[in-house]
């Protein structure tokens, strides 16, 4: 009888391992404020990035990939929901209450939102997120906890709790992926890594390795380098554990790079959530010869790394500089992989690439891309960060101020750095964008609401 326990335990386990093997594990890398150009694949000078560089060339590097915002909390919002994140009034990053209200913000994003991880927690996967939160914020001490939105597992900072610190994501999620091989699951994991957001946590030992470098490029490259190292890690895990073959793997940031308006003296700073490190002095992040940096939707501020490995299914060695990917697609298209069906009562903003990953795609879009943030006009010490309305329609982009009585227009499939303004050429076209921006507007929600609010308000 024992050994027949054994034997139908032995074969238990081999049909859940079986099964596991069937259905794709995903791992989303999702750095902060990483510039397209931080990459030595993309041919930066000096900033080292092996592992990252192994992606690209074990995948496809995508260069038409665009997030939903150019700051924080609303980039992270569109990619765990699949909507834009002017839907639920996350117009900037979330701070403490008083701000989040006077800029008519919520002080979270809901729970009960639909949600990428719970739809694929639902479906059987083992799910995690390690690193930066910022769907709420540790300011704020009664917003939920990562683990109410889905994960089975997760250690964050930026959000309420403990601040797991910000340089072991990588081995929380190489045991967490250990774990649910063990177990016969398929996994999901964000590793959403810190890097290179300020302030910068500099190591000796990756100063040490740039040390011929000016102290702003060391404490630039310094950084780079290191969370380069930890994906190198999750790699090496799944590598070991043989499971690389059944993984989409993705390398994304949330928006373009950081930069200072103006010169700015380099000092320490300190982050409640982070730590101490060096402030917006030491960054150096480039954006590939687009315009604009973090904060803008220009491309500089929008137009960021994307590169997925999947080995068998993804092209390696590709580069595919036509589809046009958004980071609201991200849902859709993981839900797809997965096999994972999505609720009747869910329409997505975006959707489903995963014809463009396996190189099937075709470069126009059947769906419009929009855009909101509340950007200054005019801006003089940063003159591509005034608008605050864009919508992308085929191959045109339409951008305007706070109250549309300036705009520009730009081909973006051959013009993809924007330096060819079309308005007075394509006045139609103008027309017929702003028409759609204003149609968009009208879906939007006046204010927040639900149970987004923290108890300080009333206080």
């Amino acid at each position: 009888m024992k050994s027949f326990v054994l034997i139908i335990c032995g074969i238990l386990l081999a049909s859940s391992h079986a099964a596991a093997a069937a259905t794709p594990n995903i791992v989303f890398i999702f750095a902060d404020d990483w510039g397209w150009g931080d990459l030595g694949c993309h041919g930066h000078p000096y900033v080292k990035t092996p592992n990252i560089d192994r992606l690209a060339r074990e995948g496809t590097d995508f260069h038409r990939f665009t997030v939903a915002s150019g700051v924080c909390s609303p980039s992270r919002t569109a990619v765990i929901t699949g909507h834009f994140p002017a839907r639920y009034n996350i117009d900037g990053h979330f701070a403490w209450v008083p701000s989040n209200a006077k800029r008519n913000m919520p002080d979270w994003l809901s729970p009960k939102a639909p949600l990428l991880p719970r739809f694929l927690q639902h479906s059987g996967y083992a799910t995690a997120h390690f690193g930066k939160w910022h769907l709420s914020n540790n300011m704020i001490p009664d917003s939920p906890l990562p683990s109410e939105y889905g994960y089975d597992t997760y250690g964050a900072f930026n959000c309420a709790g403990e601040q797991m610190p910000v340089h072991e994501d990588s081995r929380h999620a190489s045991a967490f992926i250990e774990k649910s091989h063990h177990d016969g699951k398929p996994f999901f994991v964000n590793l959403w890594l810190h890097e290179p957001h300020t302030p910068f946590h500099t190591v000796p030992k990756y100063r040490w390795r740039f040390r011929e470098l000016e102290e702003r490029d060391n404490i630039y490259a310094s950084v780079l380098s290191h969370a380069d190292d930890r994906i190198g890690e999750v790699l090496d895990t799944l590598d070991r554990l043989e499971v690389a073959d059944n993984t989409l793997v993705i390398f994304s940031s949330d928006n373009g790079p950081a930069r200072a308006a103006r010169p700015t003296e380099l000092t320490l700073s300190h982050d409640t959530a982070t730590g101490a490190g060096y402030g917006i002095g030491a960054a150096r992040g480039i954006t590939g010869g687009r315009k604009g940096y973090k904060s803008a939707l220009f491309e500089g501020g929008i137009g960021v790394p994307f590169i997925a490995r999947w080995p068998g299914k993804i092209a390696a060695g590709k580069v595919d500089k036509t589809s046009l990917i958004s980071a609201v697609d991200l849902l859709p298209t993981f839900c797809e992989v997965a096999h994972v069906k999505l609720p009747k009562s869910y329409t997505p903003d975006g959707l489903s690439q995963v014809a463009a990953l396996m190189g099937n795609g075709i470069p126009k879009r059947r769906k419009s891309l929009f855009w909101k943030m509340n950007s200054r006009w005019p801006n003089k010490n940063q003159p591509y960060h005034w608008v605050s309305w864009a919508v992308v329609d085929q191959d045109r982009k339409l951008m305007t101020n706070s109250n549309s009585s300036y705009v520009e227009l730009y081909d973006i499939a051959t013009d993809p750095y924007e330096n060819s303004d079309l308005k007075k050429e394509e006045p139609e076209t103008v027309k017929r964008l702003l028409g759609k921006l204003s149609e968009w507007k009208a879906t939007l929600p006046a204010e927040p609401s639900g149970n987004v609010f923290s108890d300080e308000r009333s206080q």
